[in-house]
């Protein structure tokens, strides 16, 4: 099955964003997921601590409620000249590819929860979760 159609199974209606149209994405506060191919292993820091993120698709979900909501968010991540600010930039600024989905009615927690279904693994407990109390990361795998 490919990847757009496994996803649409797992968010059925969920719009889809690129470089080259992120900037039509919805101004709404929700969250998004961003899909992120890695080319090659990277070198990375989490909690202080370097990890190594292998080359793979990875799924990265978060919230946007600040001004801009979804569209800023999206316009954030997807820019290959900013200083990292979150987790995700290493892995954004390091990315083959990026695309994202938006979900201006849903948090990134059911996000997570709705890829645990489907039987997504985490690769790095507490990767972009760190201020979140129910997850164990925001960073995921799906199984090929």
């Amino acid at each position: 099955m490919f990847l757009m159609e496994r996803l649409h199974e797992i968010f059925p209606g969920a719009e889809c964003w690129s470089d080259s149209n992120h900037t039509r994405a919805p101004a709404a506060q929700g969250s998004y997921l961003l899909v992120i191919d890695l080319d090659e292993p990277i070198s990375a820091t989490l909690a202080r601590r370097a990890i190594v993120i292998l080359g793979g698709r990875y799924f990265y979900a978060g919230s946007a409620r600040g001004s801009g909501g979804i569209r800023g968010r999206l316009s954030h991540h997807f820019r290959r000249d900013k200083k990292t600010h979150w987790h995700v930039d290493q892995l954004t600024l390091a990315a083959g590819q990026l695309h994202a989905l938006s979900f201006p009615g849903l948090t990134e927690c059911e996000l997570v929860d709705r890829l645990v279904g489907a039987a997504a693994t985490i690769p790095h407990p507490g990767f972009g979760s760190s201020d979140c109390k129910s997850c164990k990361s925001h960073l995921l795998q799906l199984p090929t």
